[in-house]
């Protein structure tokens, strides 16, 4: 059964989702592709994952936290799964263009796949959709804003081939 907890974060409110003890789901507010909150089961603010997931975030946005570690259960594709997987191997402080995830991924021509994938990834910011960017290093698109996106890539000291985007 699913269940849902709402934690504070300097992105705003951040809803978090687990079933069976794994972490299904992290929404922020106005969040492209949020699901309906019927969805998210009912809220139970005593779930394990949820005190270590906001523990490790609080620890992140605090700068002290560059990797999670916790249970992971997103609902998606067999396409989006591995995109996804492919997200979190993108380090700290990186980006990686979509072309780059596509040929990462063994599908050189799936750039478009990959920005789709990246848009519906449920998990945001431990699943660091916020680190992809366009071929030429511009930010495009973020479910939760592109302010929020700037904000999580400065946070981190991504790399940064064109600081004006900033």
């Amino acid at each position: 059964m699913k269940v849902h907890t709402v934690i504070d974060s300097p992105c705003g409110p951040l809803t978090l989702v687990a079933e069976d003890g794994a972490l299904t789901g992290l929404y922020m507010t106005d969040q492209r592709h949020r699901p309906d909150q019927s969805g998210f089961g009912p809220r139970a603010d005593g779930e394990p994952v949820f005190a270590l997931a906001a523990d490790q975030l609080a620890a992140y946005f605090a700068g002290e936290l560059r990797e999670f570690e916790l249970p992971l259960a997103p609902h998606g594709t067999p396409f989006q799964q591995r995109v996804w997987e492919q997200l979190r191997r993108i380090p700290y402080g990186e980006t990686r263009s979509y072309g780059e995830l596509a040929l990462a991924l063994g599908a050189p021509n799936a750039s478009r796949a990959v920005g789709l994938a990246n848009g519906r990834n449920p998990i945001g910011v431990i699943v660091p959709c916020h680190r992809v960017v366009g071929a030429d290093g511009s930010l495009t698109g973020y479910g939760g804003g592109l302010p929020r996106k700037r904000m999580l890539l400065a946070l981190e000291g991504a790399d940064r081939p064109d600081d004006r985007l900033f």
